[in-house]
């Protein structure tokens, strides 16, 4: 049988690395371990701060953004405008289609 042993082998080598992890949280081969990344850093600010830090975190963002220019925004406007225009075309001649064939069906 090929895996007969790999339960054994497995659990031998978890064992040899739990016990190479000190009391105090050090690995021989890696250092020191990596805080948690669950812990937050504006848990000890107050409402306000937090809002503040919230806005000043936005306007960061909104300052990275590649805006448009006046000629891709009026592109823009005109293809969203053409197709609303094309899907209420759609919806109005469905709903006119089948209004005639409730009315032919029932009469």
């Amino acid at each position: 049988m090929v895996g007969a042993g790999v339960g054994a082998a497995g659990s031998a080598r978890a064992a040899a690395r739990r016990s190479q992890i000190t009391r105090t949280g050090v690995t021989e081969k890696k250092g020191r371990a990596t805080a948690s990344r669950d812990s937050d850093d504006t848990d000890h600010l107050g409402w306000f701060a937090r809002l503040r830090l919230f806005f000043r975190e936005v306007v960061a963002e909104l300052r990275k953004v590649l805006w448009p220019n006046q000629k891709q925004m009026l592109t823009y406007t005109t293809v969203v405008i053409v197709f609303v225009v094309v899907m209420v075309a759609l919806v109005y001649g469905l709903d006119a289609l089948f209004a005639q064939g409730v009315l032919w069906i029932f009469g």
